[in-house]
């Protein structure tokens, strides 16, 4: 959205330079993308000045150039190659000097003028024709200008070039409220209001009164008052269709928008004045001088403005005449019709309030973005509709003349009210960081126009004007008064604070957020598989389930989704098979999800997070040689981060007895199983077409939920003092898993034990032992307080042996 500065500063006092006032529109929520100066002629006409032509030659060289020279009033005539047809001596014109850019046409390219030779005579300027210089589009020959005009004279001065600044605003879809010059002006007065010592108001233009006394000469009939809630229209006749004066054009140029004539240019410049959009007709082009609001049958072909014949959906509104004939796509784009024309003498002028989502829905389906339909979207404000129309007639009145028909139209049956939005005082501190003063809050408040209905030791209750239809709940109130009260009034601590955990009872979708983005940064994809599979996977192999545990729905559309999943697996496999078919080897992926199956009755659901692998960890490049394939223990790290960020760490692990697996672990709490994991059976990837390793881990979401809400945090600070680190290597019986060595190292290595880190397993009959093995361990001692000396580490690694001696029959190495 763009923004003149100019015409911002018409409604509110302001003077600030460009760029403070682009910081302050971005500190109120307005954040300004660009900050473009503009003329009001394109590149201001710098360099351009009046010359006299003294004479006027054939060119040596060229038959349909001539050689000029011109007094623009410096020390010497300027020579200058001319191919203009009706360039002669005497005459008074416009000359471009050297390193003057123009913009021909208003093009964004410019044109620098140099001095260069043409056809072997050198040319020090450009004499101008009409749209060289951007004043029209007449090329038939250069301006001749009259004889009046002193030599020198700057063109900038003489059409009177105004200088501006363009803000371009990325708005956010829920600001409703700024869509206009008007809207931003009250952002402004608002904020100078409570951050200066002065009361700002907008000064809102006068709007004359036209009464809905009397008949109007066309009649409106509104049958869907859904898609819309009001519309509001006024004749105005003996209207001169013309070309707009030039401060109505230059206002339109400055936010990108191309003059057309004095009655459209209105409508343009109230959309962009009051957030309002407006369509103007030719009252004399509709049938039966009736107005239907209605939606026609679907494929009803309609020409719009751009001469395309579309095809209207029943959803699509439409302006109607008296015979049900579409004359307008409401809220998008006119038909080409009714519009206004040269001819037109008696416009209906319309001012509505569509519903949001009718214009969205519409504009996004025949690929219609008008400036229209994108501030519709946005929802406009329906008490504002009169004001605007109004408004439009008078500027319309005013240079194109004629006179308002009585009977002003206004269809409106359930007029909008305030929205009341309940505030706790406590919140906004809570919610802005700091606490400020009720007396301050009261004034924000009033400076945005949001009068306080209600108040309380506790709370308030405040009525959102109409414009803010995206004002509905508490924290948005707050937001808007954050946005005036200023972000930069609230202080930054110091220190930088993290909470460990977001809330004090976290919800299952935080938990989920949680591991969803731990789990992406481990380089997972998250997928969402159906919750309705092939009944025949479960028919045999590893799958099979027996009917009586089968959750079977009547699935017409689709008879091969007949069987609500009964295993997540399903699914991970099916993800695996359809990018393998896709030349996609290395995938990884997490999904949320449910199962279910069926107990007698009752029907089970369970929800699961599952982690599926399969292909390489690194794909083959110039360092890994062929890939880096993924393993068991891929699955396991990535099994056990999550079991680790949600605080689970007392669980037994066993080898599982699943027949879906080839080998794998069970994770146990208090006798239930919170996890699974493994190497997906053979038998099941040929059931799925699978080529390769895949690795698949189930966990149990009820338990994760669960250990998430009660973990604790414990923090330690980083020591001052050098830990020392010492290698061990035990040789144990073969059945003596890492895990068993580990625990019983961190229970005697206490109390200065810091990590324990695996680094070597070694097998070999002949050195260690039939069915003996050799684990190598490195060990780092550390404590907050002081320096471990020798005997305090040898004190701990004397424990840790004589317990792996006396329990796992270890030996040290």
């Amino acid at each position: 959205m763009k923004i003149s500065y100019n015409w911002l500063k018409e409604y509110v006092p302001v003077e600030l330079p460009a760029d403070e006032m682009s910081d302050l529109l971005t500190g109120i929520g307005l954040e300004v993308g660009g900050v473009e100066p503009v003329q009001s002629i394109k590149g201001g006409l710098l360099g351009v000045v009046a010359g006299q032509v003294m004479t006027c030659d054939k060119h040596p060289n060229a038959d349909r150039l001539t050689l000029c020279t011109v007094d623009v009033g410096g020390a010497a005539p300027l020579q200058i190659v001319c191919g203009a047809p009706n360039v002669a001596p005497g005459q008074k014109v416009w000359v471009a000097t050297v390193g003057t850019i123009l913009y021909p046409g208003g093009n964004d390219e410019g044109l620098t003028i140099n001095k260069v030779k043409v056809r072997g005579e050198f040319s020090e300027g450009m004499i101008c024709a009409e749209d060289e210089l951007g004043l029209g589009e007449d090329h038939s020959g250069i301006m001749v200008l009259p004889g009046e005009v002193a030599v020198g004279t700057e063109a900038r001065n003489y059409y009177q070039v105004t200088e501006d600044v363009v803000f371009d605003i990325d708005l956010t879809p829920n600001r409703s409220d700024a869509t206009s010059h008007l809207g931003v002006a009250e952002d402004v007065a608002a904020y100078l209001t409570i951050n200066t010592d002065t009361a700002v108001a907008v000064d809102w233009p006068q709007v004359p009164e036209f009464t809905a006394e009397g008949v109007s000469p066309i009649t409106v009939e509104v049958r869907n008052s859904e898609a819309c809630p009001r519309y509001a229209g006024l004749v105005l006749e003996g209207v001169r269709i013309g070309e707009s004066p030039d401060w109505l054009k230059h206002r339109l140029q400055a936010v990108g928008v191309r003059p057309i004539n004095n009655v459209v240019d209105v409508t343009n410049y109230v959309l962009h004045e009051m957030g309002q959009p407006l369509h103007a007709f030719d009252a004399d082009r509709i049938a039966g001088n009736q107005v239907i609001v209605r939606t026609l049958d679907d494929g009803t072909p309609f020409t719009t403005l751009d001469e395309a014949e579309r095809k209207l959906t029943s959803h699509d509104l439409m302006i109607c005449d008296g015979n049900s004939k579409g004359m307008c796509i409401a809220g998008v784009f006119g038909g080409i019709g009714t519009g206004v024309t040269e001819s037109t003498t008696r416009v209906f002028l319309e001012s509505a309030h569509f519903n949001p989502e009718w214009v969205r829905r519409t504009s996004m389906h025949h690929l219609l973005r008008t400036d229209a339909a994108r501030t519709f979207e946005k929802s406009t404000d329906p008490n504002v509709c009169v004001t605007a129309l109004r408004r439009a007639a008078d500027v319309i009145l005013r240079i194109a003349g004629g006179k308002a028909a009585p009977g002003l139209i206004d269809v409106y049956p359930e007029p909008v009210t305030k929205a009341q939005v309940t505030v706790r005082w406590a919140r906004i501190d809570h919610l802005i960081g700091v606490a400020v003063a009720r007396e301050t809050l009261r004034s924000i408040l009033g400076a945005l126009k949001m009068e306080i209905v209600e108040e309380t030791a506790g709370h308030f209750v405040v009525a959102v004007p109409t414009n803010k239809a995206d004002v509905t709940r508490e924290a948005d109130v707050i937001e808007e008064i954050l946005r005036i009260y200023g972000f930069n009034n609230v202080p930054l601590s110091p220190m930088i604070e993290v909470p460990m955990i977001s809330v004090e009872y976290p919800t299952r979708y935080q938990m989920r957020h949680t591991l969803g983005g731990m789990l992406s940064s481990l380089g997972f994809c998250e997928m969402m598989g159906l919750s309705m599979v092939n009944a025949e996977y479960v028919d045999d192999g590893p799958l099979q389930l027996a009917d009586g545990h089968r959750v079977l729905i009547n699935n017409t559309s689709n008879v091969s989704l007949s069987l609500m999943r009964p295993d997540l697996l399903i699914s991970a496999l099916e993800t695996a098979q359809y990018n393998q078919n896709r030349q996609q080897e290395h995938v990884s992926t997490y999904e949320f999800g449910h199962s279910y199956r069926r107990d007698g009755a009752d029907i089970t659901e369970r929800e699961y997070l599952t982690l599926m692998i399969t292909g390489d960890l690194y794909p083959r490049n110039w360092r890994s040689g062929d890939g880096t394939p993924t393993d068991f223990y891929t699955i396991k790290k990535c099994v056990h981060a999550v079991l680790d960020r949600v605080g689970l760490r007392r669980y037994q692990v066993r080898e599982i007895d699943d027949t879906r697996y080839s080998y794998g672990l069970r994770y146990d709490l208090d006798g239930l199983s919170i996890a699974k994991m493994g190497l997906v059976s053979g038998a099941l990837c040929a059931q799925f077409d699978l080529r390769g390793d895949v690795f698949y881990a189930e966990l149990d979401a009820e338990a994760l939920y669960q250990a998430y809400g009660n973990q604790e945090i414990r923090v330690d600070t980083i020591s001052r003092y050098p830990g020392v680190v010492r290698d061990l290597a035990f040789t144990l019986p073969g059945s003596v898993r890492y895990a068993d060595l580990e625990r019983l190292i961190r229970k005697n290595g206490q109390p200065y034990l810091r990590s324990v880190a695996l680094f070597d397993i070694y097998v070999n009959e002949e050195q260690l032992g039939k069915g003996r093995k050799s684990y190598a361990v490195q060990l780092m001692f550390e404590d907050q307080e002081r320096t471990l000396t020798d005997a305090d580490v040898d004190a701990a690694i004397g424990r840790i042996v004589a317990a792996a001696g006396r329990e796992l029959d270890a030996r040290q190495r």
